[in-house]
């Protein structure tokens, strides 16, 4: 890289999942007939009343500058929808709406994060956690677990990382990469934690929030303990098949949500107008087409569960959300496949790319190295062809 560039270039690394979908696409390009199971994208349409809203928003004249935070009729909304799905109490004056949950999550980081800070992740998390604390000068501070524990992590472990120099937890339920969900019970737990350290704010990305197969999905917002200090991140990318209408928020304490639209004014100003009032419809509109899709989400997940009881050398668990699968590849670290040696699951990736015309993404991104992130939001043909690829692959 260019010494020329700003030192800021070089604290954080390329998202890996963005890098296999482009070497995916290149292939692709080429006329290579590739699987993508590499990002996390849905492959529903945008359901149709949330396009038709979108369109009279255009004939309506909603073409111009948005407020920075967000239309209040949208906010509203958001606070609503919290009110009524988490049983998160906010006014409007504590939404800010963003261009994606990324976005929100990056100016809730740059809010609270000083140079030396310390952000407890816990393993697995989603690619960008790190790299966001580092951007912003902060220490990123890993707690493990492995497929063994069901990639959770328990408030003792939790408590153990803390420091005098703590700032922030962060974490997403469900989870991206592993699909763990945290119930009611494990909340309270981590709750009763960070009641006992009050300069510690926690950071709850819920994303996925509607993409739950077991259970109500459970905020730790809810707690009141801690309410004061917990920032909520949600956006309609993933429930609402919206990942490019790029619309995320946060509700959050009103000074750190002043803070936020203060960043953000100085760095995008306000998210895009259409959009906006698409989202708005989204909150608002019925949930049928995301129960639909989550039905199918479901569906596949057990497949690809299946097709993985195939493989008699990979450790998986069963997610409870999301729609990744996020299982175990150690064994094949050290073993030659097909004349190359394999030392790293990206080393894995990378020979199933070329091999099987797979795409997926190293558990290093991750902070899980052992491990292989699979995407299933996919149709059920594109999976069962993509296992039998990788089966050929492997058994080289």
């Amino acid at each position: 890289m260019d010494v020329r560039l700003a030192d800021r270039v070089f604290y954080f690394e390329e998202s890996q999942t963005l890098e296999m979908a482009k070497k995916a696409r290149e292939l692709s390009a080429q006329g290579v007939n590739v699987i993508n199971l590499s990002l996390g994208e849905p492959d529903f349409a945008t359901p149709e009343h949330i396009r038709n809203a979108a369109k009279n928003a255009i004939d309506a004249g909603f073409t111009k500058y948005a407020p920075v935070s967000g239309f209040l009729d949208l906010r509203q909304a958001i606070c609503d929808k919290f009110e009524r799905d988490n049983g998160l109490t906010y006014t409007p004056n504590q939404i800010v709406v963003s261009t994606g949950a990324k976005h929100s999550l990056m100016n809730v980081i740059m809010a609270l994060v000083n140079p030396g800070d310390e952000v407890i992740i816990p393993n697995p998390y989603w690619v960008s956690y790190s790299e966001m604390v580092k951007l912003a000068s902060g220490k990123p501070v890993f707690i493990p677990s492995s497929v063994a524990t069901n990639y959770k992590v328990s408030a003792k472990a939790i408590e153990a990382a803390i420091t005098p120099k703590t700032k922030m937890f962060l974490f997403s339920s469900p989870c991206n990469p592993s699909g763990s969900v945290f119930n009611r019970m494990e909340l309270n737990e981590i709750a009763n934690v960070f009641a006992k350290y009050p300069n510690v704010y926690i950071v709850s990305d819920e994303i996925y929030e509607h993409i739950n197969f077991v259970s109500k999905h459970e905020s730790i917002g809810q707690f009141e303990a801690i309410a004061d200090r917990v920032i909520t991140v949600n956006g309609v990318a993933k429930a609402f098949a919206m990942t490019g209408w790029r619309i995320g928020y946060i509700g959050a304490p009103e000074f750190i949500a002043k803070a936020c639209e203060k960043i953000q004014g100085q760095f995008t100003s306000g998210a895009n107008s259409v959009a906006q009032r698409a989202a708005l419809e989204a909150l608002r509109g019925p949930l049928e087409p995301t129960r639909a899709m989550t039905a199918e989400y479901l569906s596949r997940r057990n497949l690809v569960l299946k097709r993985l009881e195939e493989f008699e050398h990979i450790k998986t668990n069963t997610p409870d959300g999301a729609f990744y699968v996020f299982p175990d590849f150690s064994y094949y670290i050290g073993k030659t496949l097909n004349g190359k040696l394999i030392n790293s699951t990206r080393d894995l990736c990378y020979y199933l790319l070329e091999t099987a015309h797979v795409s997926m993404v190293s558990g290093e991104a991750f902070g899980n190295p052992e491990c292989i992130r699979i995407s299933y939001s996919l149709n059920k043909e594109d999976l069962n062809y993509a296992f039998d690829r990788i089966k050929a692959a492997l058994n080289h």
